[in-house]
């Protein structure tokens, strides 16, 4: 999948588990497992925003577009 979840590097950039991002965001752990480990189909953008918010950065230091060279 060319879209990349970065939510390892801001959980340690903020010294904060997945567990607390879940607990501080209201989103249960097994969907933030989920997210984390780039099985995830989609996001909404409440959820999105939320994790942010928690997070003090922005959608694209969470997300980014790996683009195919083919």
């Amino acid at each position: 999948m060319p879209v990349r979840i970065h939510l390892d590097d801001q959980l340690h950039r903020r010294r904060m588990t997945l567990t607390e991002l879940s607990e501080a965001v209201g989103i249960t752990l097994a969907n933030l497992s989920i997210l984390k480990t780039g099985k995830a189909k989609a996001i909404r953008f409440s959820t999105l925003e939320a994790i942010c918010r928690v997070l003090e950065c922005q959608p694209g230091d969470i997300l980014s577009y790996e683009g195919d060279d083919a």
